[in-house]
């Protein structure tokens, strides 16, 4: 495992988690709900910028390894799933909503290691489809975490409208790497 700057912000990513939850198990006398929500969301805020800052120095340090292409993905996951939970726990996101992109996500991830094993990893790369799907969810999330009006704007209505279209857009990817993964599923299903 190469220690790396990119690979050192992938990894506090992970640290970060743990944190990011255990915001919400300081008693209400510790900390008010608001200083909670505030906190989690620049948390939340934060692993999403660094997500890109460790990609970006990978690349342009020449830093990236097998390692790093492996991690980076799995904290990104951890860290959506573990958000998505607590919005649940909270009672701001539907349990329905949470089951379907968490359950997209595992899907996918064994849907790609599988492809990757036979050679066709090409096949099921990152489509348009799924950047837009983590854009919409990467701005609920903060949005819902937050859970207050910003500027007059109501943060829970927008989020809550985003995290829809992010389950919507979930299950078209989905329904997009699966359809371009069947003809070797189908082939290679037996094997």
């Amino acid at each position: 495992m190469p220690l790396n700057i990119p690979n050192a912000l992938t990894w506090a990513r992970i640290v970060l988690i743990p944190v990011f939850v255990g915001v919400f198990y300081l008693s209400d006398g510790a900390l008010s709900i608001e200083t909670k929500n505030l906190i989690a969301t620049i948390i939340f805020v934060v692993a999403a910028v660094t997500d890109w800052f460790d990609g970006y120095l990978a690349r342009a340090l020449g830093q990236t390894s097998a390692f790093g292409a492996f991690l980076d993905p799995v904290a990104d996951k951890l860290m959506v799933a573990a958000a998505l939970i607590l919005l649940v726990q909270l009672s701001r996101v539907d349990a329905l909503i949470a089951v379907v992109i968490i359950g997209r996500e595992i899907t996918i991830s064994a849907l790609r290691e599988w492809m990757a094993r036979v050679g066709q990893s090409a096949s099921v790369a990152v489509a348009f489809v799924g950047k837009l799907k983590t854009a919409a969810q990467m701005a609920a999330i903060p949005m819902l975490l937050f859970n207050a009006p910003v500027l007059g704007i109501d943060m829970v209505l927008v989020g809550t409208i985003l995290i829809y279209v992010a389950a919507g857009l979930t299950l078209w990817s989905m329904g997009y790497y699966l359809h371009r993964a069947m003809p070797l599923l189908l082939d290679k299903g037996g094997d």
